[in-house]
């Protein structure tokens, strides 16, 4: 890779980045985890978007977009997740985004045309309220990053802002539910759901230690 391609993956990087901290911000308020005066009404590549009021609530989200820039370069992201518990700490429903970058390919996309395919994901999003379960009482949530490889300890600094999740996982294959796809070159991204399915038990498993997912 040359320095002008390795720029343009860059670039590619960034609005990836930039798309998933305005994406989140959207599946939360989607949820109604808080209530919507905490949220404001934005434009993002010309798509009314919403924006966290709350300043601890934008930085976390900001910096859990941002903290995945160099793994996104790096080709090391494989599903970024927003994971919705119950009180018992078990997911009860995820929002997944598995994506693959071609870095050889990222100079021969204009900005313009990966931000109009990415534009197709929000406008999705905004009008996908029936595909969500309403939330159990005293949930949470957390954005989880899974990784094709772990980062070597003390390796960069970013590495050390994820540490590896003790997230249950479920047992049975969970009922998936398409929502937005793209498959082009550099980017390819799938937005899916995910639900336990009818038959999950209530003994769920933690996952592999050497497959675990980072969360920050």
């Amino acid at each position: 890779m040359n320095l002008k391609d390795d720029n343009q993956s860059g670039e590619v990087g960034r609005t990836v980045v930039e798309f998933m901290e305005v994406a989140i911000t959207m599946i939360v308020f989607l949820k109604g985890f808080y209530p919507s005066a905490a949220f404001e009404r934005r434009r993002y590549m010309n798509v009314v978007v919403q924006r966290a009021r709350h300043p601890e609530l934008r930085d976390y989200i900001h910096s859990a977009a941002y903290g995945l820039l160099p793994f996104i370069r790096k080709g090391l992201v494989e599903r970024v997740a927003v994971i919705f518990f119950s009180e018992d700490n078990v997911p009860v429903e995820r929002f997944i985004f598995k994506l693959t970058i071609n870095p050889s390919s990222a100079a021969l996309v204009e900005e313009g045309q990966l931000e109009f395919a990415l534009r197709s994901f929000l406008i999705k999003l905004s009008v996908s309220k029936s595909l969500v379960k309403p939330l159990p009482q005293n949930c949470r949530w957390e954005v989880t990053a899974y990784l094709r490889s772990l980062p070597q300890v003390g390796s960069s600094k970013e590495g050390e802002l994820w540490i590896p999740t003790d997230t249950k996982q479920w047992q049975n294959p969970p009922v998936i539910t398409p929502v937005k796809s793209l498959n082009s070159e550099p980017l390819c991204l799938q937005l899916y759901l995910e639900h336990p399915s009818l038959s999950q038990p209530h003994n769920l498993v933690k996952p592999n230690a050497a497959h675990e997912p980072q969360v920050r």
